[in-house]
């Protein structure tokens, strides 16, 4: 979900606005996925690298996302979201510690959209703390080395719970994954939009999903008509 600032910076308004209007269309794209009856969606809400910008817009974003659980989640929950939150749970504030806990634990019986938020969250640090978790494993006898497949490797992941993505959506213009589900992305399909995340919205999601709709996957093997 990128492109807050900018979206700010073309209306001369502070960098602040900007991501507030970006928590409006999580609110929009949320509701929409609801709507479509998506079965997961996935937003990269904060990441660990965001802690290194001024410390004026990391509690600015500390402050957003406290508004956001205490005006929202009510409504996600209610609406059947399961909720998950993703990522390193020992670098928040108590009070957003416990919001986290009471949203996961209200929906956990939930069955409609599983709702996953990346907070706090690095794809490579996640991959780390999954490596370091199997060599103490090996190291203690509790685990044979040789036994290590991706699918034991991934169920160490912050995402064990939740299937593989199958669309990744980056707004903004920028190419790249920036630290984002590099492990689960393997075979996912990639959208780069120039839209902004403020402008991002129902038919946005809409466009991306009727795109996804068209493209081949072939998971590295050959299509039905090259095989016959």
């Amino acid at each position: 979900m990128d492109g807050n600032g900018r979206w700010a910076k073309k209306r001369f308004l502070p960098r602040e606005a900007g991501h507030v209007a970006g928590v409006a269309a999580v609110r929009e794209t949320v509701r929409a996925a609801i709507d479509m009856k998506l079965e997961n969606l996935t937003l990269f809400a904060f990441s660990s690298e965001n802690w290194k910008r001024p410390q004026t817009e990391v509690g600015a974003l500390m402050g957003l996302f406290r508004r956001f659980f205490h005006n929202d989640i009510d409504e996600m929950v209610q609406k059947g979201c399961r909720i998950r939150i993703i990522g390193h749970r020992g670098r928040v504030a108590d009070d957003i510690h416990g919001m986290i806990e009471d949203a996961e634990s209200r929906s956990v019986a939930n069955r409609g959209l599983n709702l996953t938020f990346a907070f706090d969250y690095g794809s490579q640090e996640e991959i780390a703390l999954a490596a370091r978790e199997l060599a103490r494993a090996a190291r203690d006898g509790r685990l044979d080395p040789e036994t290590i497949t991706p699918e034991l490797f991934a169920g160490r992941l912050f995402t064990s719970a939740l299937p593989e993505p199958d669309l990744i959506i980056r707004t903004s213009g920028e190419h790249r994954l920036s630290n984002f589900l590099l492990w689960q992305s393997a075979y996912a399909e990639l959208l780069f939009l120039d839209v902004l995340w403020p402008d991002f919205g129902r038919a946005e999601l809409e466009a991306a999903l009727a795109h996804f709709a068209g493209r081949d996957r072939r998971f590295g093997a050959l299509d039905k008509e090259a095989v016959a």
